[in-house]
């Protein structure tokens, strides 16, 4: 007999996407399954929305964050599976029969899916984002993490390890779960046919803004975690490259113009044919998902403007470290 799953969806005021989220989940092809919703205390109307579909609905009594709200989502499950997603992911129909048959044999380990490479909203910065996460989620055979839009795990499991700290960053809490399991001796598996649609709706704020966010966590995360240079999905080793190469660049030009010598632009093409070598898989990703058009704009974005971003975010990930007195 099949696996019962149990789908776990943590919500806060999740009323844009909510709907969207469910109808999928329950157009799955898989048969044994239930849908438990855990909200945060919304004050948005999404609950009423859920109510609308024939899934559990457990309601957290005061606001704790996405972590508590998986944990007492899978504290009210009843799978021999546990799968976890987000309330802005659209799961396709083999979802859960792929992730059923990835777990199979494999039940020591946490199994990860990742994004389509073709978002919900198929708007620019969305795919870029889409085809980003995709790509550095699935580019290693054995992953740093496995993240909470598309993770499979026995109930078993999840509770051996005490399921997600409560008390940790806002985000990434699924980050310093895999390592916790990794250290206990469970194996982090990536199925990259096991996949979600996300909805983005980006705009140029909301992407940079997100990369600024991420990056500060993660930052934060990676030097207590003392792997500031791991390469870790996102967190990459060509986006760190990247991030160094514009802010060099930067720093180049503003020592010419400084002091009138253009030697200094001359490291410009090295800099430049490094930092695009360093990230050709991910040109790759860009040109054989939207073609030649989008590849090149979306490297334009990608080197010109998103490390703003993500190393503005760098250095407020450092300054919160030393603030709360970690880097003693």
């Amino acid at each position: 007999m099949e696996k019962f799953v149990s789908v776990i969806i943590p919500n806060y005021n999740g009323s844009a996407t909510i709907e969207k989220c469910l109808g999928a989940a329950f157009s799955s092809d898989y048969s044994r399954y239930e849908v438990i919703v855990v909200d945060d205390c919304s004050t948005d109307h999404s609950t009423e929305i859920i109510g609308k579909f024939p899934c559990t609905l457990v309601r957290l009594d005061r606001r704790s964050g996405a972590a508590k709200a998986r944990n007492m989502g899978a504290l009210q499950s009843s799978g021999e599976i546990l799968f976890f997603t987000d309330a802005d992911c659209i799961l396709e129909a083999d979802t859960l029969s792929r992730a059923v048959r990835s777990v199979k044999g494999r039940e020591g380990s946490v199994i990860g899916g990742t994004y389509t490479r073709i978002p919900y909203d198929d708007t620019f910065f969305s795919a870029f984002q889409s085809i980003f996460v995709h790509y550095s989620e699935t580019k290693n055979t054995v992953p740093d993490y496995i993240a909470t839009h598309a993770m499979a795990i026995t109930p078993e499991l999840f509770r051996k390890t005490g399921g997600f700290s409560e008390d940790f960053l806002p985000i990434l809490e699924d980050v310093e779960f895999s390592h916790r399991l990794r250290r206990s001796g469970s194996g982090l598996i990536m199925d990259p046919l096991i996949l979600v649609r996300h909805i983005f709706n980006f705009t140029l704020m909301k992407s940079l803004g997100n990369a600024f966010r991420k990056s500060m966590f993660w930052t934060e995360y990676s030097l207590k975690n003392r792997d500031v240079f791991a390469d870790s999905g996102t967190a990459s080793r060509e986006l760190k490259v990247n991030v160094a190469s514009f802010f060099l660049s930067a720093l180049l030009l503003f020592l010419a113009y400084l002091s009138g010598k253009v030697l200094f632009l001359f490291l410009f093409p090295f800099i430049t044919s490094l930092n695009l070598f360093s990230s050709r898989g991910l040109i790759r990703a860009f040109h054989q998902t939207k073609g030649f058009h989008f590849a090149v704009a979306a490297t334009m974005f990608y080197t010109m403007l998103y490390p703003m971003a993500v190393g503005a975010g760098a250095f407020a990930g450092v300054w919160r470290y030393f603030r709360a007195g970690d880097g003693r």
